[in-house]
C-alpha cells in the first residue's frame, strides 16, 4: 500500500479497471444483471475518433442481444467485398480477384466498420438505461492487496484496491499534433493515436509517482469481490497479479491513416489487400463518413536487436509517402486526416487469465496482435461477454464458483487460436510477393488468398467452439446426443433461423429471443404435435417441469418469475394452424394471475406471410417427427443436446453447477417480462 490514507471506502461486487470496449462490455452485462459495479479509467475522456473499427458477425449478434445492433448497423459502413491486388509480370499492381468479405449465410449480419468512439457511446447509453452505471474517468488504481485466505468464500471481499483521482492535465495523454488543411481550406489540428500504440511505453507508474504528493486527499479504498483488468497491453492489473504476456514482436512497422482520400485507385471503397512488388503492402478499409483507413507497411524500421522502434521519424507524411509508393501507378493524396498512428506487429498471450478466480484479465491485457485481421476489439469484447454472466450468477448465488474456472479454459484457447491465425496472416501480408514458383523467399499470392478465405470463418467469430466443462456437455457424466440435431454444434453459438410466434404469426430470428439478460434457455423442439405420441411426450415433459421440485422451480429465487433464471422456449415443426397455444401444457406458456398467459414462449417452424420460411428444423438437422431439446447458456452458446423429453438429463446437467434457491414449496409461478 502507498503512504496515503484513503478518505473514503466502498464495497463492490466487481471493480473493472479500463473502460475500453472490453470493460464496457463487462459493465453492460453486470448492469443488466443488477451487480454492484465500479468501472474506472485513467484517461480523462472517451475516444472520439480513430482506434479500432472492425465489427465481426458474432459481435453484431451480441450487440443485438443487448438491443443496440441497429444503431451500429445504421451508422457503420458495410463491408461486402474484398479485392486482392498483386503485381503482374511487369511489377505493376493489378486486381487479381474478388471474394465476399463475409461468408454468405454464416450469420444474419455481415462485417461492418465504425470507429471505436461510437461503439463506446452505445455501450454507455445502454448502461445508463439499464442501471445508471457510469464510467469514472481520470481515476487511477495505485495499490492492490489480495487476501488469498478468503478466495474460496464468494460472499467475502478479499481484494483491496486504492483509487486516486487525477487532475484533467494528468489524465490527458500527451500527443503529437499535426496541422492539415481540410477540404474547405481551413487548417485543422490532428492528434495522433500513438499514446495507445505499442510503440509507446506505459505511463501508469509515472502517473502514480506524479500524483503521490498532489492527491493524497483524493483517494478511495475499494473492497471488491472480483477485480477485472481490461486495461490494455501494459495492464496494471496483470502486473499486480504477477502474470506476463508471452510471445514475440516482429520487425514489421505499420502506419495507420484515417483520411478522406483523393485518388484514382478504383477500389478505394472496397476492402483491399494490396501487395506491391518491392515497396510493401497496404490494406484499405472504407469507413463511415467518407473516411478510408489505410494500414501501410513502413519498410524502414529504424531499430535494432528486437528493441522498440524509434517512433520520432513516423509522421503522417512519411506514412502517406509509403502508401503512394506501394499503390503506384495510382495517385493518392488527402487534405483531411481524421487520425493516425503506428504500431509494431507482435503476437503475445498471457500466461494466466485468472488469479484464484477472483482477479481476471481480458482483452489486450492477455492477448496482443496486429489489427489488420479486425480481431482485437472483437475478441476483447467476447472475452468479457463470456465472463460477465458467470460473475453475475456467482455473485447472485445462482451458480457455484466453479463455473468461473471455465473463463480461462475457454478464452485462453481462443486467444491462442487468434495468435496462431494472426502470426500466419500478418507474415503473409507483410512479406514480399514471390516472383515465380522458384522464389522461395517470396510469399505465394495464392497461399495468401487461401489464408484470407479460410480465415474468414475464424475472423467472423462464428467458429468459436468451447471445450467440455460442467457447462458444456461434451463428455463426462452428462453427454449430449449430437445426432438429434446434426447441424447444431455443442460448444458453439446457437445458429439463427426465422420462426413464427404461435400466438400472432410474427416472424422472429431465433437469436432475437435469446436476449442477454442472464437467463439459461431450454429450447424444446418437439416432434409434430399433431401426432398424438408427440403431444403425449410434450404433456409428460410439461408435467415434470410444473412439479414443485422441478429443476426450473428449484433454481428460481423466491418471489421471482418462473423464467427469471431458466426460461423454457418451444419451437415446434408445425403446421401453426394445426395447434392452438392453449393445447400446449402451461409450463411452456406460464400463466400469471395479473397478466394472463405468456404468448412469447412458443414458436413454430412454418411459412410466414411476408418473410418466407426459415426451415429451422432442416437447418438445425432435427428430425421433425422425433424432435430434440437444446440447452443454451446465457451467452447463446450451446451446452447440451438431447431427447426433447429427457427431463432427467436436463435436471442432472443443471445440478452439476447450479445452487438450489429455496425449499421446493416456495416457488412463485408467473410470466417473466
Amino acid at each position: 500500500m502507498t503512504g496515503s490514507v484513503p478518505t473514503r471506502e466502498d464495497h463492490v461486487d466487481v471493480l473493472i479497471v479500463g473502460a475500453g470496449p472490453a470493460g464496457l462490455m463487462l459493465s453492460t452485462w453486470l448492469s443488466r444483471c443488477g451487480i454492484k459495479t465500479r468501472i474506472v479509467d485513467k484517461r480523462g475522456t472517451k475516444i472520439f475518433n480513430g482506434q479500432a473499427d472492425g465489427l465481426q458477425c458474432r459481435t453484431l449478434e451480441i450487440f443485438d442481444s443487448f438491443d443496440f445492433a441497429q444503431r451500429v448497423w445504421r451508422e457503420s459502413n458495410h463491408m461486402i467485398e474484398i479485392c486482392l491486388w498483386n503485381p503482374d509480370e511487369n511489377g505493376t499492381i493489378r486486381r487479381s480477384s474478388r471474394i465476399p468479405d463475409t461468408i454468405p449465410g454464416i450469420s444474419r449480419f455481415q462485417q461492418v466498420v465504425l470507429h471505436q468512439g461510437r461503439i463506446e457511446r452505445f455501450f454507455l447509453d445502454t448502461m445508463k438505461e439499464h442501471g445508471n452505471l457510469t464510467v469514472e474517468r481520470g481515476v487511477l488504481p495505485v495499490s492492490f492487496q489480495f487476501d488469498e485466505t478468503k478466495a474460496g468464500d464468494f460472499d467475502d471481499y478479499p481484494i483491496s484496491v486504492e483509487l486516486r483521482t487525477l487532475s484533467d492535465e494528468e489524465s490527458t495523454p500527451s500527443q503529437r499534433q499535426q496541422h492539415h488543411k481540410s477540404v474547405d481550406g481551413q487548417e485543422t489540428t490532428v492528434n495522433d493515436g500513438l499514446f495507445r500504440s505499442n510503440l509507446v511505453a506505459d505511463d501508469t507508474d509515472d502517473l502514480i509517482r506524479l500524483t503521490e504528493a498532489n492527491h493524497a486527499d483524493q483517494t478511495e479504498l475499494i473492497k471488491a469481490k472480483f477485480l477485472v483488468g481490461c486495461d490494455g497491453a501494459h495492464s496494471w492489473v496483470r502486473r499486480q497479479a504477477g502474470f506476463k504476456l508471452e510471445g514475440d514482436s516482429t520487425d514489421y512497422i505499420w502506419g495507420v491513416l484515417d483520411i478522406i482520400p483523393i485518388t484514382d485507385f478504383p477500389d478505394i471503397r472496397h476492402r483491399c489487400a494490396i501487395h506491391s512488388a518491392s515497396e510493401g503492402s497496404v490494406m484499405v478499409i472504407p469507413r463511415e463518413n467518407k473516411l478510408v483507413r489505410l494500414y501501410i507497411q513502413l519498410l524502414a524500421t529504424n531499430h535494432e536487436n528486437g528493441s522498440k522502434a524509434d517512433r520520432s521519424w513516423i509522421t503522417p507524411s512519411i506514412i502517406l509517402q509509403s502508401a503512394q509508393r506501394i499503390m503506384h501507378p495510382y495517385k493518392l493524396d488527402y487534405t483531411y486526416c481524421d487520425w493516425w498512428t503506428a504500431y509494431q506487429i507482435g503476437q503475445r498471450v498471457g500466461d494466466n487469465f485468472s488469479l484464484r478466480e477472483r482477479v481476471f484479465l481480458a482483452g489486450d491485457a492477455v492477448h496482443t496482435h496486429s489489427p489488420k485481421a479486425g480481431q482485437g476489439m472483437n475478441v476483447s469484447m467476447q472475452d468479457t461477454y463470456n465472463l460477465g454472466w458467470k460473475l453475475a450468477h456467482v455473485v447472485k448465488g445462482y451458480s457455484e464458483g466453479s463455473i468461473l474456472k471455465t473463463y480461462q479454459s475457454e478464452r485462453k484457447m481462443i486467444a491462442q487460436d487468434l495468435i496462431a491465425f494472426d502470426h500466419r496472416f500478418s507474415r503473409l501480408f507483410s512479406g514480399r510477393p514471390a516472383k515465380d514458383i522458384m522464389d522461395e523467399e517470396g510469399v505465394s499470392m495464392e497461399e495468401f488468398q487461401n489464408a484470407f478465405e479460410k480465415g474468414n470463418e475464424f475472423a467472423s467469430g462464428i467458429a468459436v467452439n468451447y471445450g467440455a466443462s460442467p457447462i458444456i456437455a461434451k463428455e463426462g457424466q452428462i453427454i449430449s446426443k449430437p445426432q438429434l440435431a446434426t447441424k447444431i454444434d455443442i460448444g458453439k453459438r446457437m445458429p439463427s433461423f426465422k420462426v413464427l410466434n404461435q400466438a400472432d404469426a410474427r416472424p422472429w430470428h431465433l437469436q432475437e429471443l435469446l436476449k442477454s439478460n442472464g437467463r439459461w434457455r431450454v429450447i424444446v423442439f418437439p416432434g409434430r404435435l399433431t401426432e398424438p405420441s408427440n403431444m403425449q411426450r410434450m404433456q409428460m415433459l410439461g408435467k415434470r417441469l410444473e412439479e414443485p421440485d422441478s429443476f426450473v422451480q428449484r433454481y428460481t429465487p423466491p418471489g421471482q418469475s418462473i423464467d427469471s433464471v431458466i426460461e423454457i422456449l418451444t419451437v415446434h415443426p408445425g403446421p401453426r394452424a394445426g395447434i392452438e397455444l392453449l393445447d400446449i401444457p402451461e409450463a411452456f406458456h406460464p400463466y400469471h394471475s395479473d397478466i394472463g398467459w405468456d404468448y412469447w414462449k412458443v414458436y413454430v417452424d412454418d411459412e410466414s406471410y411476408h418473410e418466407g420460411h426459415g426451415q429451422a428444423f432442416a437447418n438445425y438437422g432435427i428430425d421433425p417427427s422425433r424432435g430434440a431439446s437444446v440447452i443454451v447458456r446465457p451467452d447463446q452458446y450451446v451446452s447440451w443436446v438431447g431427447e426433447m423429453d429427457d427431463y432427467e438429463e436436463m435436471s442432472r446437467f443443471f445440478a452439476g453447477f447450479m445452487r438450489q434457491q429455496f425449499a421446493a414449496k416456495g416457488a412463485v409461478d408467473g410470466a417473466g417480462s
